[in-house]
């Protein structure tokens, strides 16, 4: 396989050395860009812009046209898998993903079985496949996927929570249900990202976005056990090419040595994590990617210059860091801020490495 151009995110992924941090953002294709609006609006709602796979790599595409980005992140929803299985996902107006059909009764949860991701979720990889050659191999791109347990999240609650009640009481009550649940779940994740690789995907990215609402123990059996299985079960390499694997557990930085240790090649890291630390703690088992507050770039151009700044070096001289934010972009973000933030993380950690030299 060819190498993209710039390859500089899978060599920091692998802590293989780089001329300066790579940076991408999660959601960096999304509603605070004036161009994917208009995209989403001609595709007439967000999952049409999902499932169509000439417009989900327009917008793939819109950031990197603005911005020196280091990597490409595939358009879609983690609850594409969750849909196929049959749960009827739909978008209500200000209220955000919701299922028709949530998983409350035994029946419906001995019945569950993990799709095809070569049927149901054909149209994601027809994305990747055509996302991959609009790219040319300018950057790599990613492949994503929920956790196991941030998918029964919405699939027992039935779409957003404030306390996640009704999961956790299933998870205390009757854990055997959520266990068979987050099994099917993990074949099906599993599935799902070696079918992005075998489509193009040149890393991919677990996304635990609500792995951190558990408790200590449950954390451990519930959601990094399950993660732990798919990292095994992945692909390591296609068409001649190491594939990298990114696990990010929003909340979970008491958890980074575990997470460390399941065999990802990086680990995401939220805000609230001090990231001098997280790099001591897990010295050179995995690559780090992170973590600034996405609330940074609602501040003047020159004070997210100077928080990125202050983040790359906070991790240091050498390779091994991915720049990025603690989480998704938010909407209301002013798209130049972003170019501050790029600008300011390219030039920095170059000159980091010169000094270092």
């Amino acid at each position: 396989m060819t190498k993209p151009r710039n390859d500089t995110f899978l060599r920091a992924l692998l802590r293989q050395p780089t001329e300066y941090t790579p940076v991408w953002l999660m959601r960096q294709a999304g509603r605070y860009l004036p161009e994917y609006c208009e995209t989403r609006r001609r595709a007439g709602s967000f999952m049409d812009l999902c499932r169509n796979p000439h417009l989900a790599c327009e917008v793939t595409l819109q950031p990197l046209a603005r911005y020196e980005l280091d990597a490409a992140i595939l358009f879609s929803d983690i609850l594409t898998v969750p849909d196929a299985m049959g749960l009827g996902l739909y978008f209500a107006e200000g209220e955000g993903p919701k299922f028709e059909r949530p998983l409350r009764e035994e029946w419906a949860i001995r019945d569950l079985e993990a799709p095809d991701p070569y049927g149901h979720l054909r149209y994601v990889l027809d994305a990747v496949a055509e996302i991959r050659r609009a790219l040319d191999n300018a950057v790599p791109l990613i492949g994503f996927s929920g956790s196991p347990f941030t998918l029964a999240c919405y699939m027992i609650e039935g779409g957003a929570s404030d306390d996640y009640r009704t999961i956790k009481t299933m998870l205390y009550d009757r854990p055997d249900l959520l266990h068979h649940i987050l099994e099917v779940n993990t074949r099906a994740v599993t599935d799902y990202l070696n079918a992005q690789i075998e489509s193009g995907a040149q890393a991919v990215m677990i996304f635990d976005s609500w792995g951190g609402v558990l408790s200590h123990r449950a954390y451990r059996e519930f959601s990094l056990a399950y993660m732990e299985r798919i990292v095994a079960g992945l692909k390591r390499e296609h068409a001649g090419a190491r594939v990298p694997s990114i696990v990010f557990t929003k909340g979970g930085g008491q958890w980074l040595e575990q997470i460390a240790a399941i065999g990802c090649d990086a680990v995401g890291l939220d805000w609230t994590v001090d990231i001098a630390e997280a790099r001591s703690r897990v010295g050179n088992k995995v690559a780090l990617q992170g973590n600034m507050d996405p609330m940074a770039l609602f501040a003047s151009p020159e004070n997210v210059a100077d928080e990125a700044t202050r983040i790359v070096e906070a991790y240091g001289p050498g390779s091994g860091h991915v720049f990025n934010l603690g989480h998704g972009i938010s909407q209301f973000t002013p798209p130049a801020n972003v170019t501050s933030l790029v600008n300011a993380v390219h030039e920095h950690s170059r000159k980091l490495r010169q000094t270092a030299a």
